[in-house]
């Protein structure tokens, strides 16, 4: 998964907090392409049509206040929004001008396997110097994205795609703004990896520590303190595990902008405002709020959901939100979006004009991962709740396979937790409404009814101090492809045997969650599994091909927690 021509520069040789400087980029290049595709919505371009060109070439950046090179797409980071049609046949001309392969792949779309660009399942990749013709017909609307599927995803080549549908959605809007969320880091992605392989807690710098251990004393005693840490070093993790890679290294954007560049999207008092947030973080979930306004969500993976009203959203690395906000009056009003490690945030601002802005909070105070974050329900030993139904049932023992028995496994649950209505680490009792799976319905129910004709079970598995991640403790390397029978109806169940939480993203086929109970909740590609969790969905195998399926977070990825599907 790692590309090993990919240049590697000096390891890190001091901590920094990165809060962000005023981004500079080498625009020129803007004046090279037909003017007819150019159209400037905020600091982004907009590409509309159904035949498109796409150059991906390096491009100067300085997002920190040291000049680094990024990967860009038509001259831009991120690349152009592109603004398409549902049942529009497309065409999109891909060259690369870098000096080494590259490949797009549309996420959440579903296009034929040749066309999916994961290089060595579905196509080889684009060469360098080389241009790759992407053609599909669009069989769904909603917000999407594109973006690498290589270490380029990681220096810049990742673009919003919003897709309109053929028939006018009821709900109407006044204005209509894409956020891509991102991290960047000076560092060239191959020697964060070699960082996180050395060393898995290597950007981590709230491990804890003796002033730790002296709280845990003064409450809860000798006995207390000892059996706490004798739990987290059986498992040979820390409590402090959120993200593999933080603020040590990242500054965060929001469209391509720093917290201190301060994207602004025009909104005036009575407006409604969709944003299309776009989970585009290479290693980082974000948690997103606009202090005092309500977020109508109204789409999750550019699927319409039941409309839920909340103050909070956690976003991972995939996963696409659409919210609808009232603007009550022409003050300027921040987009918050701190990561959930806490070591930092992007933000922007919504206001009636451009240089207005509001006041940014402080990120939260992180708290440690909990018994239940590593034990699942066997923390608690309380009855599970359908959210859906309300039956309750003891919480259930799982099978682990052979495999996880070997040193690439250092966690396993034995007694996962199936609900769905946790907001996750560091958004529990935040005082805050956040939004959580069981809050979520995709109108019109389930795509198939059939019931599943079988089941398969996989486990999330992995060593953070080894940094290898793994599906039942099998590589990617070391595994043999997943078989779906073409046309079946199929359960897929997901055990998180780890206490890091994990965006499962499956190519090509819709993840319909269910609930609980098994019954069916909303429809989505890239699914968050928490710490010790137990999930599953329902998947109808209607793409014969072969696909991917793996973490979302890209160093999990390249670590190993890929699988092939074959559909046949």
């Amino acid at each position: 998964m790692i590309d090993p021509r990919a240049p590697v520069t000096s390891p890190v040789t001091r901590r920094r907090f990165v809060q962000g400087v005023a981004a500079t980029a080498a625009l020129g290049a803007f004046g090279t392409w037909p003017a007819r595709l150019l159209a400037t919505t905020g600091a982004q371009t907009e590409l509309r049509g159904t035949e498109f060109d796409l150059e991906i070439a390096e491009l100067p950046v300085n997002f920190t206040g040291r000049a680094s090179m990024a990967t860009a797409v038509n001259g831009q980071v991120p690349a152009p929004v592109l603004h398409i049609r549902e049942g529009d046949a497309i065409s999109l001309r891909v060259t690369n001008r870098l000096s080494e392969p590259t490949a797009v792949h549309w996420h959440g779309l579903l296009v034929p396997p040749e066309m999916d660009g994961v290089p060595g399942i579905s196509f080889p990749g684009i060469a360098a110097g080389e241009t790759f013709t992407y053609r599909f017909t669009l069989r769904q609307s909603g917000t999407h994205w594109y973006h690498a599927h290589t270490l380029h995803e990681q220096t810049g080549l990742y673009g919003a795609i919003v897709v309109e549908p053929r028939v006018v959605a009821p709900l109407r809007t006044d204005r209509d703004y894409t956020v891509l969320l991102s991290d960047w880091t000076d560092e060239a992605p191959l020697q964060v990896y070699l960082n996180l392989k050395k060393m898995g807690s290597y950007y981590n710098y709230g491990l804890p520590t003796t002033g730790d251990v002296l709280k845990d004393l003064s409450r809860l005693g000798v006995a207390g303190a000892h059996k706490r840490r004798v739990m987290w070093n059986r498992a040979r993790m820390s409590p402090t595990d959120y993200s593999d890679v933080s603020g040590a290294t990242y500054t965060y954007l929001m469209n391509g902008t720093t917290p201190a560049s301060n994207w602004t999207g025009i909104a005036r008092a009575g407006e409604r405002v969709r944003l299309r947030f776009i989970g585009a973080g290479t290693a980082t979930y974000f948690d997103v709020r606009i202090p005092g306004l309500k977020l109508n969500v109204v789409a999750t993976d550019g699927q319409d959901v039941a409309p839920v009203e909340v103050d909070e959203v956690r976003i991972g690395p995939g996963e696409t939100y659409d919210v609808i906000v009232q603007m009550p009056d022409d003050r300027a009003y921040t987009i918050f979006a701190q990561t959930m490690d806490r070591t930092g945030y992007a933000r922007g601002t919504l206001a009636p004009r451009a240089g207005m802005q509001a006041d940014v909070p402080r990120p939260d105070a992180p708290v440690w991962l909990s018994e239940t974050d590593m034990m699942g329900a066997m923390a608690a030993m309380a009855p599970m709740v359908d959210g859906a139904t309300g039956a309750a049932s003891m919480p259930k023992k799982t099978r682990h396979a052979r495999s996880e028995y070997g040193p690439g496994v250092d966690m396993r649950v034995d007694s996962p937790r199936s609900n769905l209505d946790d907001p996750g680490p560091n958004l529990r009792n935040n005082g805050r409404r956040v939004l959580t799976y069981a809050d979520l319905r995709t109108p019109g129910g389930s795509i198939d009814t059939r019931p599943p004709g079988r089941e398969i079970e996989l486990h999330l598995t992995g060593n953070m101090e080894r940094f290898e991640w793994s599906f039942d403790g099998v590589k990617f390397s070391d595994a043999k492809p997943i078989h779906f029978r073409s046309g079946e109806r199929l359960r897929v169940i997901l055990a998180n045997d780890t206490n890091m939480i994990h965006p499962m993203h499956l190519h090509g086929m819709w993840m319909e969650l269910e609930s609980e109970g098994g019954a069916f909740q909303v429809r989505k590609h890239t699914i968050t599994v928490q710490p010790a969790q137990r999930i599953s969905f329902g998947v109808t195998a209607d793409a014969p091909g072969r696909w991917a399926f793996h973490c979302h977070l890209l160093y999990h990825m390249a670590a190993g927690m890929f699988r092939e599907v074959v559909v046949a």
